[in-house]
């Protein structure tokens, strides 16, 4: 049987982000479980079709969370700089756009600059999981392995997944970090003995950020909404798009992108070729004929994304969830299991800056009250 001293499940920035500070502070007998078959969770940047082949690299889109505010996320802001990344500042010069009714012509109306302000990654949110799996052991990460149950006893825990070749294995760990979604984890994995019925309840009532919403982006050869003297932010009222903003790269592809306003169960009506058309139309409709003529297009539709949502997802209050429990308060599971996942983050649950926040928290609780489990 397989043995590591700590076990991360999932390899998006928490799980990047956790095995990056147990290198740091000498653990390096760490494993990290990822379902799919790429790094990054809900971090998802895509390349334009040059960038694909070879030509400029980091010309790269986000289809999950694209944004950060450094004057209230100063972990994020700090990490993102030791690491060398290069930010650049959301492009909001001009005026924004209001579409009111399908029946009434989008109105124009003075742009305000976002206080704080939102900044960007070049190549994309990407870069900074790109960053952080560049300081882990390549060995250290395994792709394609589907964690399905996770059981203790009195000396270790057990993780029994499924491997890339659809066999299944078993690893014995002295700690898990569970670096998914609370509602994720609670419904996916298999816990034997069974976690506490509250603390179940709870991560199960903890909604995903991001897991009922669609993401569209445009790309094209230059930003010609500027040229109209508009930012590329649009506010509708009719849809698809409910929220649009300029995505593009000052040293590669102009884009639009934006969030879709259709329900996850009205989405599932249309094909994904026919949400595009809305799109690219009501992109027309809002900054003139050429939006209707992109280079390269993409939808990300996060709710049908098995290891981000659950069918509870569909359902969404359109706020970010307060933060649950992180471990157990009692009983075996107490110092076996820590939840890192963004969602667990009281000062910043949903966002990225979250999922820092629930790793460094995480991992002062391990260290706290398992230092004969994890030696420095």
């Amino acid at each position: 049987m397989q043995t590591a001293k700590v076990a991360i499940v999932g390899a998006g920035v928490s799980g990047l982000y956790a095995a990056y500070r147990l290198k740091q502070l000498g653990i390096n007998d760490v494993v990290v479980f990822e379902a799919r078959d790429r790094m990054g969770g809900r971090i998802y940047s895509v390349a334009s079709p040059e960038a694909a082949n070879g030509d400029n690299a980091h010309d790269r889109f986000d289809l999950g969370p694209s944004w950060y505010w450094p004057q209230y996320q100063p972990q994020l802001a700090e990490l993102i700089q030791s690491l060398g990344l290069e930010s650049l500042q959301q492009f909001e010069k001009g005026d924004s756009v209001l579409q009111r009714s399908a029946q009434q012509q989008p109105t124009h109306a003075p742009g305000q600059n976002g206080n704080p302000i939102s900044m960007r990654l070049v190549g994309g949110m990407a870069a900074l999981t790109d960053a952080l799996a560049a300081q882990i052991d390549a060995s250290q990460i395994q792709m394609s392995c589907t964690v399905s149950s996770i059981r203790t006893d009195d000396e270790q825990v057990a993780i029994t997944y499924t491997d890339r070749d659809g066999l299944q294995q078993t690893m014995r760990v002295a700690h898990v970090l569970l670096a998914l979604p609370p509602r994720l984890a609670a419904n996916a994995i298999t816990f034997d003995p069974p976690l506490p019925a509250d603390l179940r309840s709870q991560w199960a009532d903890t909604s995903t950020w991001m897991a009922p919403h669609a993401k569209y982006v445009a790309i094209y050869d230059k930003p010609f909404w500027r040229e109209q003297g508009l930012s590329g932010e649009a506010r509708s009222a009719c849809g698809p798009l409910v929220e649009i903003h300029d995505a593009s790269n000052p040293t590669g592809k102009a884009a639009l992108f934006g969030f879709v306003g259709v329900p996850a169960d009205g989405r599932q009506q249309l094909t994904e070729a026919q949400l595009k058309t809305f799109c690219r139309e009501q992109l027309a409709a809002l900054f003139g004929n050429e939006a209707n003529n992109p280079k390269a297009e993409w939808l990300q539709d996060w709710a049908i994304e098995p290891y981000t949502a659950t069918a509870h997802d569909s359902l969404f209050s359109g706020h970010h969830a307060a933060a649950p429990p992180n471990q157990a308060a009692t009983g075996p599971w107490r110092d076996r299991i820590t939840g890192i996942g963004s969602e667990w983050s009281v000062a910043f649950p949903g966002y990225i800056a979250g999922a820092i926040d629930a790793v460094d928290v995480g991992m002062q609780v391990v260290f706290n009250r398992q230092s004969n489990h994890l030696p420095s």
